[in-house]
C-alpha cells in the first residue's frame, strides 16, 4: 500500500503541511527539504496521482516535469513560483488536474523517466530550462504530448512555450546604446543554457544593429546567482578591470549582484555605470537604485503552456508549434 503524506512527515521529522507544500511544489518550504521530501516519496512508493486521479477529478491529467540538472537556474524563485501559478491556473480553467514532479539529472533518471510513462499521464510539461538535446532523447519516445516550457531547439521535433529572449534583449542593449551613447559591456552567465544563448544573440544583434563591433564589448563570466555574481566581479574589480560605462545582463540576479560590488568599489549607479537586468524579479524595484530589466510575463506564460499540451491531448493531428509570448522593457533609474 503506498504512503500517505502524513506517514512521510513522521518518517522525516516534518509537519504534514510541509510535507504537503513540498508534494505540491507550493512555497514555503526550502529546496533542500523539498528534495529530500520528494526522494523519501519516491523510495516509498508514494502514489503521486492520488488526488488527481480520486473521484470527481476532472477531463484528464496533466503532468508539470520540473527537470533539474545543476540548480543554478531552476531553483525556487519568484519566476518559477509564478510560472508553476499559470500552470496550475490555466489547467483548472480546462478543467484538468495537475501535478508537479521533480526529475533531478544525478539520481537515477532512467528510472524516474520510467515512472513518468506509467503515471496515467495525458500529456506532460516539461519544463526544460536547464536541458540540452541530448537529454530530450527519452521523452521524444513517449505516447502521449510532451511540451517544452521555457526552451526551444531547433533540432527537436517538440511544441515550445518560451519567451522571446532574442526580443528581450534587443530591447535591453538598444535603450542602453541610445541611453548612454556608448558600446555596452556584457555580464554573461558562466553557466550556459539555451536561453542565455538566445539572449546573447539578441544582445549582439542590437550592436550591430547601431554600427558597432561585438567584438569591442567586454564581456564577463559570472556565475548566475546574486552571491556568486558579487563575488567575481569584487574578484575581477580587484584584480584591476576597468569596467565599462554600461552593461547588458543575462538575468537579474547577476545585475543585482554586480551592482553590489561596483558600489562597494565606488562606482555610482547610473552616474558612472549603467545596468540592464532580465526577468523583472520582484527586489529590482526596491533595489537603489531600482533596476531596468525586460519584463517577462511569467504567470502568462504558464497559462499558455497549459493551454497548448491540452489541445495536443484534444487534438491529437496538431503538428508542433513553437510559441514566443513577447516581453517588455522595464525603465527605471539604473541607466
Amino acid at each position: 500500500m503506498s504512503v500517505t503524506a502524513k506517514e512521510l512527515a513522521a518518517r522525516l521529522g516534518l509537519s504534514e503541511a510541509a510535507v504537503s507544500l513540498a508534494l505540491n511544489n507550493r512555497p514555503g518550504v526550502s529546496t533542500a527539504t523539498r528534495r529530500r521530501v520528494f526522494e523519501a516519496a519516491r523510495e516509498a512508493g508514494y502514489d503521486f496521482s492520488r488526488k488527481a486521479l480520486s473521484p470527481g477529478a476532472g477531463r484528464g491529467l496533466i503532468c508539470f516535469v520540473i527537470y533539474k540538472k545543476s540548480g543554478a537556474v531552476v531553483d525556487d524563485t519568484p519566476f518559477f513560483s509564478a510560472l508553476s501559478e499559470g500552470v496550475s491556473l490555466g489547467c483548472k480553467q480546462a478543467h484538468y488536474d495537475l501535478i508537479i514532479r521533480y526529475l533531478y539529472e544525478d539520481e537515477d533518471l532512467e528510472n524516474q523517466i520510467a515512472g513518468l510513462r506509467t503515471g496515467g499521464f495525458d500529456g506532460i510539461l516539461l519544463l526544460a530550462t536547464e536541458m540540452d538535446e541530448s537529454s530530450l532523447k527519452p521523452f521524444a519516445s513517449f505516447k502521449i504530448p510532451v511540451v517544452l516550457v521555457d526552451a526551444y531547439f531547433e533540432r527537436q521535433d517538440f511544441d515550445c512555450v518560451l519567451i522571446n529572449n532574442v526580443q528581450g534583449a534587443y530591447l535591453a542593449a538598444s535603450w542602453l546604446i541610445s541611453k548612454r551613447k556608448t558600446q555596452p559591456g556584457y555580464l554573461r552567465s558562466s553557466y550556459r543554457i539555451e536561453n542565455f544563448n538566445q539572449r546573447a544573440d539578441g544582445f549582439y544583434k542590437a550592436l550591430r544593429d547601431h554600427g558597432m563591433s561585438p567584438s569591442k564589448s567586454p564581456v564577463h563570466l559570472l556565475t548566475p546567482s546574486q552571491e556568486g555574481a558579487y563575488e567575481d566581479m569584487k574578484a575581477l574589480l580587484a584584480a584591476g578591470e576597468e569596467p565599462a560605462g554600461a552593461y547588458f545582463s543575462d538575468n537579474d540576479h547577476i545585475a543585482v549582484g554586480v551592482m553590489r560590488a561596483f558600489k562597494e568599489a565606488g562606482y555610482r549607479i547610473p552616474e558612472d555605470i549603467a545596468v540592464v537586468g532580465f526577468d523583472d524579479l520582484p527586489i529590482c524595484e526596491y533595489l537603489s537604485p531600482p533596476l531596468t530589466t525586460v519584463e517577462v510575463p511569467k504567470q502568462y506564460l504558464g497559462e499558455m503552456a497549459a493551454k497548448r499540451v491540452i489541445e495536443r491531448i484534444e487534438n491529437k493531428n496538431s503538428l508542433p508549434l513553437k510559441i514566443e509570448t513577447a516581453v517588455r522593457l522595464k525603465k527605471r533609474k539604473s541607466v
